[in-house]
């Protein structure tokens, strides 16, 4: 039986961190402010594939009250979010996913967002979809004060056979 899941996340943009957004480090004169590297993409991937299986949210299995996760790389958590999944009898069948941010421009990385997130859940590339929108300039991502990422992941339990 395949099973449906939705993520969220929202981090603030500052200066001084790097902008990584699916595993890629992007352009930018801001980054994300987080626990880990604040990585929306990631992050809204990781809840959509934990909320498929029933498993809770990113912050049951990775809490940002915990020392080992600050800073970490978020390719890794949802490495580790993929491994949960498998432990728990599934495969992912599919991610789409959405970016909303007024700036950087985005298209010329996704390409490449595709192909890392498509490598860490160990799916083929053309089962990844990433977007990217602008809210025309309406609030706080508008504003350049911050990124939203949306996600849907379909899995489905292991193939027997």
């Amino acid at each position: 039986m395949f099973r449906i899941g939705f993520g969220i996340d929202v981090h603030r943009l500052v200066a001084g961190r790097p902008l990584m957004l699916g595993g890629v480090e992007v352009p930018h004169e801001k980054g994300l402010l987080g626990h880990s590297d604040a990585d929306v993409l990631i992050h809204a991937i990781c809840d959509a594939l934990l909320g498929a299986a029933a498993l809770g949210d990113i912050g049951k299995h990775f809490p940002d009250t915990a020392g080992e996760y600050a800073g970490i790389d978020s390719k890794i958590l949802l490495r580790r979010t993929t491994d949960l999944l498998h432990q728990s009898g599934y495969d992912v069948v599919n991610i789409d996913a959405t970016i909303s941010a007024q700036r950087p421009k985005l298209s010329p990385f996704i390409p490449k967002m595709r192909s890392v997130l498509a490598s860490l859940i160990d799916i083929p590339v053309d089962y990844v979809s990433v977007k990217a929108t602008t809210t025309e300039h309406l609030g706080f991502e508008g504003r350049e004060e911050g990124i939203t990422a949306h996600a849907v992941a379909l899995i489905q339990p292991h193939k027997v056979g």
